[in-house]
């Protein structure tokens, strides 16, 4: 199949899903849930719809069990609105992009920490050695000599002129 298709439906999956947990699915369990994201295969047999719930662990788990309860309502519904000759099975999975972002922004702050304390260090330092560590010949202070490099053109001289 297309895989564009299946980007599409995957889309109005969610959008159905999302619905039907808003307005039909009255289970006390079931928290604070948002779909992020419905996924289908090629074939368009197996269906993944990805969630993110806010709360604690045990939310989360009472969450998982109120989906995986409504499976049959839910995966019902989505065949009578697309229209499907054959509905796809569907598999409910915690969404981890949300912590993944957490953790990742928590190490960037730490990363900024460390910078500010590095260049706290380094804001009377003294460099080792010199100012300035390459060495100038004693009489190279013109322009003219910096840009002639002594036996750089000597093979130019060499070559007779063509004609």
């Amino acid at each position: 199949m297309d895989a564009a298709r299946a980007r599409k439906l995957g889309g109005r999956i969610a959008q159905i899903v999302a619905e039907m947990l808003e307005r039909r699915i009255k289970d006390p369990r079931l928290g604070f849930v948002t779909v992020t994201d419905a996924r289908l295969t090629n074939d368009l047999r197996e269906a993944t719809v990805f969630y993110t719930v806010y709360g604690s662990a045990d939310e989360r788990a009472g969450t998982a069990a109120a989906l995986a309860s409504a499976l049959g309502v839910i995966r019902s519904e989505v065949g009578h609105q697309t229209g499907l000759r054959h509905t796809p099975s569907l598999e409910f999975r915690l969404d981890t992009v949300p912590d993944n972002a957490r953790n990742i922004e928590e190490l960037v702050a730490r990363a900024r920490e460390a910078d500010a304390a590095l260049a706290a260090v380094r804001e009377g330092a003294q460099p080792a050695g010199e100012a300035d560590p390459y060495r100038v010949p004693a009489g190279n202070d013109t322009a003219e000599d910096d840009a002639a490099v002594p036996g750089q053109d000597d093979h130019l001289a060499e070559t007779p002129a063509p004609g």
